[in-house]
């Protein structure tokens, strides 16, 4: 199962470098904000068609109304990642883009381990993450230079 998760990483990490060419592109040409709606509507469309095909319907979504609303909060990150690559794409490229976007990633992911937020397991931030971290976002820096 590990192996299967590992791919579903890697499709989308191939995915979210495509989004990001793509959506600057969108946004160049309808309107950042324009390309924003119109991308998370066809995210909508294409999940509704996702949970009735593997749920049989639409159902399961009361559970919804059973958690905390903080868990909701996936939505609104969903939406600043995709606003701020359709406005920083064209701009530094995509390459700069997706380095910074990992780099932030990274960085958040071992905060959030690091205190365990979000009810996930705790995990110290070792000596080899720390210069991992810092290995990425001189990347990401240096990235930026054409």
């Amino acid at each position: 199962m590990n192996a299967l998760a590992a791919l579903f990483a890697v499709l989308a990490g191939l995915a979210g470098g495509i989004q990001v060419a793509v959506m600057g592109r969108f946004g160049g040409r309808i309107g950042v904000v324009e390309a924003l709606v119109v991308a998370t509507s066809i995210q909508l469309v294409l999940g509704v068609c996702v949970l009735v095909a593997v749920r049989g319907g639409i159902g399961h979504l009361t559970s919804v109304t059973k958690t905390p609303p903080w868990m909701w909060i996936g939505g609104l990150m969903g939406l600043i990642v995709v606003l701020a690559i359709t406005v920083a794409q064209p701009r530094i490229g995509a390459a700069a883009t997706i380095g910074i976007l990992i780099a932030g990633q990274l960085v958040m992911g071992a905060v959030i381990d690091r205190f365990g937020l979000f009810g996930v397991e705790q995990v110290a931030i070792s000596w080899p993450r720390a210069a991992g971290m810092i290995l990425l976002a001189a990347g990401a820096a240096l990235s930026l230079s054409r």
